[in-house]
């Protein structure tokens, strides 16, 4: 009840009509919770007083026209009652879990199962409403009234060396049904920290227990990543649809993951986030405790995040947090250019105020990747570009309202209502965020001086020097404040393997400053003035030498 997350399990419990509904055992438990939870409204003698297996008779008498259901309450205290109930159930994230066993439950089949629930639901509720009201109702809202998502798990066998073997317990998430648009909240709304190194491997102390944690198979841009999560953490589990491509069980089945993520770990050392190397099995391994801070889908995504980029450069590849668009001009000209900075810097705000400043100039904006990407060095000695996510994490109060509404209905929203909202989104297709792409631009996003417009390097070393500092003024987007300075702008493995990264550095700078790709950097003004004026103007400056170039 503290993460206000329900889990209906269809393979124990499928209601297929009202009275079944009304005398299910999940329905009486979930009644038990709102009467507890409703406590200080239950009078002596009030409807909420009475126990839950009695409190759902009075509606099975409602429903079958018993007039005795009324003996001890009027009907305007039934639907009173009736109203808090259904407002404290659609107040979970509902999500419902079916175990396709054999390959009964192919394809489609999930989310067919799924919507009669939710068809049930709303007629059971619209049936009862009509009956205490006395009239049938005019006006009707087709809310997601039984679940707001649906999981279709497998259990499968992948390549799993020995210390591994506890892991092959759990299922694996198959297929994902969202009901857009999803609201969903947490309790922590800021990440803090850094994750650290350690030198054992979290694995060897897991005992998470069997039907209490699921895996979600992702694509990490081409890393193969299995994210185990907690089931308290099924928020984080189904934002991570709107955000990473989910493996198919091809590239499961009899495969070992570059990447596994245990989310929701009892204790770790000092309840902070960890990582190892396991050098024996060539597996990156995180943890992530269980805690009130971690409900923040902000280290889900981040520690994925880390874990892909000390796996890439560890492969002689460069972690680039930051943004990457191709813009399609009207004249007929296209660029790809990459915006690159730590949060809160000005990265999205730069793309945006780009299209606003830019009228009819610009057909299209496509996302490449919006959090973080990777540089590789070809054997040609050319830079080239892939993404990670196929969705975009982006701050809900930094997005003009238009941007907002044109997302709203496909997006996964975290805590629209607080500092810091966050909407999830899908920004491009898979194939196009692992494709290699040519790089056009590369722009820091400044958000501490006071310049306007863009400023290009014309030394390699100028360049590394403001790159590798990672200068901006956080904004409160985690639990920094004030001027900052990380290496190389991205606390997400640069930092925790600097020495690594260093010499990746080096190579791609040298090699796209011998291209002769411009290298500069853009002022945000974010910092400072967080007004529109000063970033449009820089964005007009930028659209200008684009369309000159």
């Amino acid at each position: 009840m503290e993460r206000k997350v329900a889990r209906l399990n269809f393979n124990h419990d499928y209601p297929t009509s009202v009275i079944s509904l009304l005398s299910s055992p999940d329905v009486c438990e979930l009644v038990a919770a709102f009467l507890k939870e409703d406590k200080r409204l239950a009078m002596a003698g009030s409807l909420e007083s009475l126990p839950a297996k009695e409190y759902l008779a009075v509606f099975a008498k409602v429903m079958i026209d018993d007039p005795t259901a009324y003996d001890q309450f009027s009907k305007e205290e039934i639907l009173a009652s009736l109203e808090r109930f259904y407002s404290f159930y659609r107040s979970l994230l509902r999500v419902s879990v079916i175990k396709a066993d054999n390959n009964h439950i192919l394809g489609q089949e999930f989310k067919q199962i799924d919507r009669r629930f939710n068809e049930l639901v709303l007629q059971c509720y619209r049936m009862l409403e009509e009956k205490l009201q006395g009239f049938g109702n005019r006006t009707f809202r087709e809310v997601s009234a039984g679940t707001n998502a649906s999981l279709l798990v497998r259990h499968h066998v992948w390549a799993a060396p020995e210390r591994y073997q506890a892991l092959n317990q759990f299922d694996f998430i198959d297929k994902v049904m969202l009901r857009p648009p999803l609201l969903m909240h947490t309790i922590s709304n800021k990440r803090k920290g850094l994750f650290t190194a350690v030198d054992y491997n979290p694995i060897d102390h897991f005992n998470g227990k069997a039907g209490e944690w699921y895996c979600y198979p992702a694509k990490i841009g081409e890393t193969l990543a299995f994210i185990y999560f907690q089931l308290d953490y099924l928020v984080n589990g189904l934002a991570l649809a709107n955000l990473f491509e989910l493996a198919p069980k091809e590239d499961v089945i009899g495969h070992k993951p570059d990447v596994i993520l245990l989310f929701g770990v009892p204790e770790t050392e000092g309840m902070v986030s960890h990582y190892h190397h396991d050098d024996e099995n060539g597996i990156w391994v995180g943890e992530v405790p269980y805690t009130d801070d971690t409900t923040y889908f902000g280290y889900m995504k981040k520690m994925c995040l880390t874990l892909h980029n000390l796996h890439q450069i560890n492969h002689g590849l460069l972690p680039i947090h930051g943004s990457m668009v191709k813009i399609r001009f009207k004249n007929g000209k296209q660029k790809t250019v990459v915006f690159f900075g730590d949060s809160g810097a000005g990265k999205s705000e730069s793309i945006e105020a780009l299209q606003e400043v830019a009228d009819d100039q610009i057909i299209a904006v496509d996302t490449i990747f919006d959090d973080m990407g990777s540089f590789k060095v070809t054997a040609d000695g050319k830079v080239v570009a892939q993404g990670t996510e196929t969705g975009a994490f982006v701050r809900l109060d930094d997005l003009s309202s238009s941007v907002a509404f044109n997302n709203m209905d496909r997006g996964v929203f975290l805590n629209p209502e607080r500092k810091n909202a966050r909407v999830i989104i899908p920004a491009a297709p898979f194939a196009e965020v692992v494709a290699q792409h040519d790089i056009d631009m590369w722009l820091y996003a400044n958000n501490y001086d006071d310049g306007v417009g863009v400023h290009y390097f014309e030394a390699e070393a100028a360049a590394k020097e403001v790159f590798i500092a990672g200068k901006r003024k956080a904004l409160g987007t985690t639990d920094e404040v004030g001027m900052t300075t990380t290496f190389f702008a991205n606390p997400f493995g640069p930092v925790q393997e600097e020495a690594k990264t260093r010499p990746v550095i080096d190579k791609v700078f040298a090699a796209l400053f011998k291209q002769g790709v411009p290298v500069g950097e853009i002022y945000t003004h974010l910092g400072n003035d967080k007004s529109p004026e000063a970033l449009h103007a820089s964005a007009r400056a930028l659209l200008k030498d684009l369309m000159e170039q």
